[in-house]
């Protein structure tokens, strides 16, 4: 039997679509650069959602995520505009950390498997 989707679900994955087209031809802010939606997080009730982003440039992502915050009034508009709700939920973005953790995991294990090789090189030559 197929999994069910939960309304919220589709409506997160709609609202992320939106976004992207949004800041891609709306916004046209040099600050924001190559932004890249990741997650939207909605609740149950659809009045509400957090925005994850990735962007390319890592320096200047607090940078990137005020103009989007100062932006929503503009964006909330147009999202109403293009999906037919209800509601249009109120947005808050936020840097999307995970690909950053990843990477400092994968630099973790790297460095215990080499460490872990290393040992066992060493307990062999005894």
């Amino acid at each position: 039997m197929p999994r069910e989707f939960l309304r919220s679900d589709r409506m997160a994955e709609q609202l992320r679509r939106e976004l992207a087209e949004i800041v891609r031809d709306e916004i046209k802010d040099p600050r924001l650069g190559f932004v890249s939606f990741t997650e939207v997080r909605m609740s149950r009730d659809l009045s509400h959602a957090v925005i994850y982003c990735s962007l390319l440039n890592s320096e200047k992502q607090q940078e990137a995520i005020d103009v989007l915050n100062r932006a929503v009034g503009f964006i909330r508009k147009e999202i109403g505009r293009r999906i037919r709700a209800r509601i249009v939920p109120t947005l808050k973005f936020t840097i999307d950390e995970s690909v950053e953790r990843g990477v400092e995991m994968d630099d973790l294990i790297s460095k215990a498997i080499s460490r872990d090789k290393k040992n066992s090189i060493d307990e062999e030559s005894e």
